[in-house]
């Protein structure tokens, strides 16, 4: 009898490198708009601070927002793509995942208007709303993180059937656990978020070995 683990997919291997191109998209311009563009602008708790720096920057900033709209479509591909590759195998898990990913990339999408508000309200001159608009839009990227991270870890239980190496579904697994834990803080002890920062490197790195995987190897 056939180890479902080894069962081959029932894609082919152009789908399965779709998956992965669409997954370095989500990468690059995830973390292109949060860290490259938007985050150097934001000063957190210091409204007068926050607004000169994106009254100065204004184009990086909205290059910010449009990247992170990128992403999300790109966020809804990908889960697309992730159903149709898994739910010949199990589809009530290959369901569930799709419908996390989906509710994260809505999540998000919302906060985006909300952070879409900013340029208008500074240019009325209210910048301490505006800077109340940059945490609001936080407060929802993070939520929409925990919702991923549950997600992650039903992706994670679904590579157990899959040729992907053991150690990158327990990384996909250990993302999960940080992206809930981040979510979860974000609305408890918000004052702690920071602290726990470092720990978004297992996420990157076990994000990116899994689109590595996907481009390379073609195989699930």
């Amino acid at each position: 009898m056939t180890n479902p683990r080894h069962t081959p997919t029932q894609a082919d291997p152009a789908r399965i490198r779709a998956a992965g191109a669409l997954y370095a998209v989500i990468i690059l311009t995830g973390l292109g708009a949060e860290l490259a563009l938007r985050g150097p602008l934001i000063s957190p708790g210091d409204a007068e601070a926050t607004a000169r720096a994106i009254r100065s920057g204004m184009g990086t900033f909205r290059a910010a927002l449009v990247a992170d709209v990128v992403m999300v479509v790109a966020d809804i591909a990908l889960a697309l793509v992730f159903f149709a590759l898994f739910r010949a195998r199990r589809p009530g898990l290959a369901l569930a995942a799709m419908v996390f990913r989906l509710m994260q990339a809505a999540l998000i999408g919302t906060s985006l208007l909300v952070l879409a508000s900013v340029p208008l309200m500074l240019s009325t001159g209210e910048d301490v709303l505006a800077l109340h608009m940059t945490a609001l839009h936080a407060t929802g990227y993070d939520v929409g993180l925990f919702l991923f991270g549950i997600n992650s870890l039903i992706m994670a239980w679904l590579f157990r059937f899959s040729a992907l190496p053991r150690i990158m579904a327990l990384g996909i697994a250990g993302s999960g656990l940080v992206y809930i834990t981040g979510g979860l803080l974000r609305l408890v002890a918000p004052e702690i978020v920071a602290a726990i920062q470092p720990a978004y490197l297992l996420p990157i790195l076990a994000e990116t070995a899994l689109c590595l995987w996907l481009l390379i190897t073609a195989r699930l």
